[in-house]
């Protein structure tokens, strides 16, 4: 088994690496690969130095399974080449995800539809992926009717310069912007580029996304997406409108019985998931379910993870696992 990472070096390569280490992925050759400038750079895992190699190096060696972390035009260029050398390409970035011809996994509700001839395989946005990991069991049993999604997004979703801003200016210091303004002590209602219909890339993959992963596109959906000053991970407000009514209690059962979701929900005690706890772990956290009292068959939901693991790094470990374990890597 040889593994490629794309993007080795950036936080979600890091981060792939570290997951990959903390789950004890099998392997026999590891391939850091990433751009031209970073190529010779020494990554360390599990205490052995690796060189960085470039991407044409990298396909000439054939691995078999290539986790992209490095943007979609990287993955628009050199995800077919690779698949073409015969590797598996799991790709992070928002390339592939619509493509009717390209599967698009939350290993927990839909791997079972992935097949030995998928050789690019889509890992959706970070914060579409908790979502869902939360609504899917939900959508199973009342059927879901609307979502309205309200989002507060860490600083490293958007990578390593965002972080260096807000340190910057937490100190006092002149920063490179990567945001149109100050990120630290601030809210900003703009995640991605503004579209001709007034949301946000990052709103409408919210959108797309979830329908596809739920396989219902009769979902009615809208979204809000806030970046904050803040790296643990990301937090959604999400307003789930039923076909059918609900019990509470066995929603919390629900979701608590759910494989890579955790219940935190003891407002009593001032239990409900946040991001600084959620840091560095791989579950869903789940909080604040209450019935919406305006609407008929609506819960309110408080959604937490880290978002440089279950949403990018983990779920594409846990794809790459589902791979080798069903024996679709040739």
């Amino acid at each position: 088994m040889k593994l490629a990472i794309v993007g080795a070096t950036g936080l979600v390569g890091q981060e792939i690496l570290e997951v990959l280490e903390e789950r004890n992925f099998e392997f026999d050759e590891l391939l850091p690969v990433a751009s031209a400038r970073s190529v010779g750079k020494q990554i360390e895992f599990k205490g052995k130095g690796y060189t960085v190699i470039s991407m044409e190096e990298a396909v000439s060696k054939q691995p078999d399974i290539a986790i992209f972390s490095a943007g979609g035009a990287t993955s628009l260029e050199w995800a077919p080449k690779f698949a073409e050398a015969g590797c598996i390409v799991v790709d992070n970035s928002s390339a592939w995800r619509m493509s009717p011809e390209h599967k698009l996994v939350v290993p927990e509700i839909n791997a079972e539809n992935l097949r030995i001839d998928d050789r690019i395989i889509a890992n959706p946005n970070c914060s579409t992926i908790q979502m869902v990991m939360a609504l899917a069991p939900l959508h199973k049993k009342y059927k879901i009717k609307r979502l309205v999604i309200s989002t507060y997004q860490s600083v490293t979703g958007t990578g390593k310069a965002a972080v260096n801003q807000l340190m910057k200016e937490r100190d006092g210091e002149v920063a490179d912007n990567v945001y149109p303004h100050r990120i630290d002590m601030n809210a900003l209602p703009h995640i991605d580029v503004f579209m001709d219909n007034g949301y946000t890339k990052e709103e409408m993959k919210m959108v797309n996304e979830t329908k596809k992963i739920l396989g219902d596109d009769h979902l009615a959906i809208t979204a809000t997406a806030v970046r904050l000053p803040v790296m643990g991970g990301h937090s959604e407000s999400v307003n789930v409108e039923f076909h059918k009514d609900f019990d509470l209690d066995e929603v919390r059962k629900l979701l608590d019985s759910t494989p890579g979701v955790v219940v935190e929900d003891d407002v009593d005690n001032n239990v409900y998931p946040m991001p600084i706890n959620a840091h560095k772990k791989d579950e869903v956290f789940v909080g604040r379910l209450r019935r919406d009292e305006s609407l008929p068959n609506a819960l309110n939901m408080w959604i937490v993870a880290d978002n440089l693991r279950k949403g990018a790094a983990t779920n594409a470990v846990q794809i790459a696992e589902f791979l080798a374990a069903n024996n679709l890597v040739y």
